[in-house]
């Protein structure tokens, strides 16, 4: 390959959009094992790369110049072959400043906690320093300021997770109590992949000045390419870029009532859009082999509701799908978590009365209907990010759905 990315697992990656956005290159993404990485590098059969984790160190012997800053931080992210010559740099530094720029996170004379020790903790750490923080903590498994005993220090105003904890596809890990930091005002993950990790969900829920390391992937993508093929590259195109490729890889979950329209609706957007339409009913019995109406029937709502949990995690923690839900989906607090972490949620509402019912077994006449909207539409008015009346045409309610999420502009 020219242009690419190397690393151990690279399935969740979103580099490769980033830079072809930037640049008129085939960016490729190739996974390597740690034995072929050495060889990799000496053979320089590329012109220019980028490396992520685990390998942002074990590349340096085998460079001819290092750049101050990645001697100064120890980890490389770029190597630029010039006529058999291999210069490392570390774009990352650029892309960790622009990062708590763009999340409005100051950490000028403020205590950081970082959570992790490995390589991008380094580049965290070496940037904190460089922009005045009072007092850096770095918290790992087994060193003298851990995760079991981090909470004592009540003076952490902004805590930056440099650790793989939470990343798809082991979501909905939290590495700290976020109550027990009474001055915490800011969080910084550099986990992009789900875009709402759950220490940055848990900010979200507690008011707290959060952001996600998309930012940072696009800001060091764009130092490294101009290092790639000798360019400058405006910043206004890292927010437009950091814009777009989030739209793009979150998912769209529709929720709302039985027969309300949302398995239609969802998959025309998905034609429109050129997505993976997944109905979480389908999938259900794809994974069960057995229907929800059957399941309810049989084994009772309580071993319906458990496995649709199971279906409803593994789904949304995917990206760049276009979801539709079953109605009571809602209902869990888990489901809701699940659906929020990577896509923007839509409600579709339809008047009771044209509701379809049949087949049914939860909603099958008017009065129930009625009692379940009750007991729902909190959840629906909770999880969602956009309301759409259905009570018109297709075409109305998809122009609708469009115009809510700006797609034109997006897509």
């Amino acid at each position: 390959m020219e242009y690419g990315l190397i690393g151990a697992k690279l399935s969740h990656s979103f580099s490769k959009e980033i830079h072809e956005q930037l640049a008129d290159y085939k960016y490729e993404l190739k996974e390597l094992t740690l034995e072929q990485v050495p060889d990799f590098i000496k053979n320089k059969s590329f012109k220019a790369i980028n490396v992520t984790i685990p390998y942002k160190e074990t590349v340096m012997p085998y460079l001819d110049v290092i750049s101050d800053m990645a001697k100064k931080i120890g980890s490389v992210n770029t190597i630029v072959n010039k006529n058999g010559k291999l210069y490392g740099y570390n774009t990352d530094y650029y892309g960790f400043s622009y990062m708590l720029e763009y999340g409005k996170i100051s950490v000028k004379n403020k205590v950081v906690a970082v959570l992790g020790s490995g390589g991008a903790s380094k580049t965290v750490v070496a940037t904190l320093n460089d922009l005045g923080a009072k007092r850096v903590i770095i918290v790992s498994r087994s060193g003298e300021v851990n995760y079991s005993n981090i909470s004592n220090v009540k003076d952490v105003n902004v805590i930056v997770n440099a650790s793989p904890v939470g990343m798809y596809p082991n979501v909905g890990e939290c590495l700290v109590d976020l109550d027990s930091f009474p001055n915490l005002e800011g969080i910084a993950d550099l986990v992009y992949n789900p875009s709402l990790t759950e220490i940055l969900r848990r900010a979200k829920a507690k008011g707290i000045a959060y952001v996600n390391g998309l930012s940072m992937l696009v800001a060091q993508a764009k130092k490294a390419c101009e290092l790639f093929i000798d360019i400058k590259i405006d910043d206004d195109k890292i927010d437009r870029i950091t814009e777009a490729v989030a739209f793009k890889t979150r998912n769209i979950v529709f929720v709302g009532m039985p027969g309300c329209g949302k398995s239609t609706l969802a998959k025309i957007l998905a034609q429109n859009l050129g997505r993976e339409f997944v109905d979480t009913d389908e999938e259900f019995e794809r994974t069960f082999d057995i229907s929800p109406a059957d399941c309810i029937k049989n084994n009772g709502e309580q071993d319906f509701r458990n496995k649709e949990s199971c279906v409803v995690a593994n789904v949304c923690k995917q990206s760049k799908k276009i979801i539709a839900t079953g109605g009571g989906a809602v209902i869990r607090e888990e489901n809701r978590i699940a659906m929020k972490q990577n896509a923007t949620v839509i409600w579709i509402d339809r008047p009771l009365e044209v509701l379809a019912t049949n087949g049914r077994p939860l909603s099958g006449d008017i009065d129930r209907l009625k009692t379940l909207y009750e007991t729902r539409k909190k959840y629906y008015n909770d999880v969602s990010d956009i309301k759409i009346d259905n009570s018109g045409s297709l075409y109305d309610s998809i122009f609708q759905i469009e115009n809510a999420l700006n797609i034109s502009a997006k897509e």
